[in-house]
This record gives structure tokens, C-alpha cells and sequence, in this order.
């Protein structure tokens, strides 16, 4: 593994002159408000790695949005032929729209760069990628230093949500989210994994190949909303935890044999009352036990019902998403 530990501040001029053909991917959803923004933010980027012999193109996967964020793009490939557009046929989700972006581009570039439309991870570390790209490493990822703009909630959340998904599957990167290169043969490795229950962050690193690290400090959204609002952001949490591994059926198992054995102390405790001349009066005991149990059992069959509402949408086979119309690609 390789730690390029650059500050983000560098200039694009440290990247070692390479003749590769790199693809920006950047899902959007309902971004017309940012995607001016951002259009102007990488085409620097961009001017300055091709004056350095790397051939880069900014890549918009427009994931089924309401709003003019297909007419902005079509503006930016009219106006520039290193911008290209995916129009995909209906809103599939952020997932499923990275990996459009990649499938749609593999055949096409040498590497591909996924990073949102927002730009809240940190544009300048993209010359640190190509630069750790150039010198071997087929999948370089970005990880956020520090997540002062984000609130509190926001914070303790992901730092919750990366404790367990270290203790369900070790190998997520902590303050990792889709921002990072892939070699063209790391993504191809990627498209071979058949699953519908896409938690890409899961999924590249088991693919195992040389890997590289930049660091970047996030920055704050200047315009528009966040797509990821609490509900999204829980149900992205529990698909990559229920995704990757069985932790959850072995703590209800854990949880059932506990009860069991507590079950079981409490008969013992009941008759050895009854013989002792001791009567249990009310029913308080009875029932918080009755509830107790009936909640633990409501739990375990949720989680049970997850796990075969997954193998269900597998086993359909269904696409990951249906491509309308292409600009520039």
C-alpha cells in the first residue's frame, strides 16, 4: 500500500507526466443549482493535468433528476467536447449511478475518478490520485482528515456507523466515502461482482489490488441540498452492514441463547418460590416479560426478513439501471 499524504493544497504540477485517458465520473441528482459551480472548479483541474500528458474527461451521470441538471450538462458537452453525459431512465440511486458511470466508461478510459457533484470532498487531490496511479497503485482512495463542516449528529453517526461496520467487516476505510480512483482493470474487476445490494465502499476493497491513500480536509455544501438526509443515510448504513456480513444473525443468536438461560433461572427461581410458601403477586413481572420477549422475537424476524428480502433481489437478476440517451461519449 501506498500513503500519499499531500496536502490538498498542492498544485497539479507534482503530477509525473503520464499518457493515460482518465474519466472524472460524477453522479448527480437534481444538482442544477451546483453543477455551474462545478463545472468551472475541475476544468482547471482538467486543463492542467492534459498540459501534463494525462487526457482527462469529466463524466455527468444524471440519475433520473427533476430538475435542469440533463439541460446544464447538455450545455457544458455542447459548449466542450472533454465533457460527456449519461442520462440514465429513472432515478436508481447513488449506487447504482456510480456504477453506470464506471460501466459506461471502462471501455473507454484508463482510469476513472468517481467524486460527487457537490465538490465537498476536495477537487486538488485529484493530481495526488493520478500521481499515485502513475506509480503503480490500481485503486487510490480519498479519506477525509477532518469533518469540521459536517454537525455533530452527522459526525457521531458516521463514527458509529464505521465502528460497526469495522467489527461486522474489517476492511472499510474509515472516513471513506465513493471519492477514489480505479485503474481501468480495478474496475473491471469491480463489474464482475454480481450482486444487486450495491455498498461500493464494501465492495473495492475486496477486490485486492495495489491500493494508495490521499488526505483531504471535506468542505462544506455551498449551494444546494444534501441528497443523503437521515433516512438515506440509516438505510445506507444498515445495506452495507446487512451486505457484508452475518454479524447481525449471530447477535440475535447470542441474544436468544441469553434469554434462554435467563428463562430458564427464572422457572427455577418461580418453583423454588412455590415451595418455599411464596406467592408472586401482580403481573407487572409477568407481562414486562412478555413484552421484553415479544420485542426481541419482533426484532430477530425483522432482521431474518432483511436478510431474505436481499437474497429475493438477487436471485430476480435485475439491471442496475437503463441508460436513455449519451452526450459526447
Amino acid at each position: 500500500m501506498l500513503n500519499y499524504q499531500k496536502d490538498s493544497r498542492n498544485s497539479v504540477s507534482d503530477v509525473e507526466k503520464t499518457e493515460h485517458k482518465i474519466a472524472i465520473v460524477l453522479p448527480c441528482y437534481n444538482e442544477a443549482e451546483v453543477l455551474p459551480e462545478t463545472y468551472s472548479r475541475l476544468c482547471p483541474v482538467v486543463d492542467e493535468l492534459k498540459r501534463l500528458g494525462v487526457e482527462a474527461s469529466l463524466v455527468f451521470v444524471d440519475d433520473g433528476s427533476r430538475d435542469d441538471t440533463w439541460q446544464l450538462i447538455a450545455q457544458f458537452a455542447s459548449a466542450d467536447d472533454r465533457v460527456s453525459g449519461i442520462k440514465l431512465s429513472r432515478n436508481v440511486g447513488h449506487q447504482r449511478c456510480l456504477w453506470a458511470g464506471l460501466a459506461e466508461t471502462v471501455d473507454k478510459f484508463d482510469a476513472a475518478i468517481t467524486i460527487d457533484a457537490d465538490l465537498q470532498d476536495d477537487e486538488r487531490t485529484i493530481a495526488d490520485m493520478v500521481k499515485a496511479y502513475a506509480d503503480g497503485c490500481d485503486i487510490v482512495y480519498g479519506i477525509r482528515r477532518k469533518r469540521e463542516t459536517d454537525s455533530f449528529f452527522k459526525r457521531w453517526s458516521a463514527k458509529l456507523f464505521y465502528s460497526l461496520m469495522r467489527k461486522a467487516d474489517g476492511d472499510i476505510l474509515d472516513n471513506h466515502a465513493d471519492y477514489r480512483l480505479m485503474s481501468n482493470r480495478a474496475v473491471k474487476a469491480l463489474l464482475n461482482y454480481p450482486e444487486r445490494n450495491l455498498f461500493l465502499r464494501g465492495i473495492v476493497r475486496k477486490i485486492g489490488f495495489r491500493e494508495g491513500f490521499v488526505y483531504y480536509d471535506r468542505k462544506s455544501r455551498e449551494m444546494g441540498q444534501s441528497k443523503y438526509p437521515l433516512s438515506k443515510m440509516l438505510h445506507l448504513s444498515f445495506d452495507g452492514i446487512t451486505s457484508f456480513s452475518v454479524a447481525p444473525l449471530h447477535f440475535i443468536t447470542f441474544v436468544g441463547v441469553v434469554m434462554t438461560v435467563v428463562s430458564f433461572l427464572a422457572i427455577v427461581w418461580a418453583v423454588y418460590e412455590y415451595f418455599d410458601d411464596h406467592t408472586i403477586e401482580g403481573w407487572t413481572s409477568t407481562l414486562v416479560s412478555l413484552w421484553f420477549i415479544g420485542g426481541v422475537v419482533t426484532t430477530a424476524i425483522g432482521i431474518i426478513g432483511t436478510y431474505i428480502g436481499k437474497i429475493y433481489t438477487e436471485v430476480k437478476r435485475r439491471p442496475h439501471y437503463f441508460v436513455e440517451s449519451f452526450l459526447n461519449l
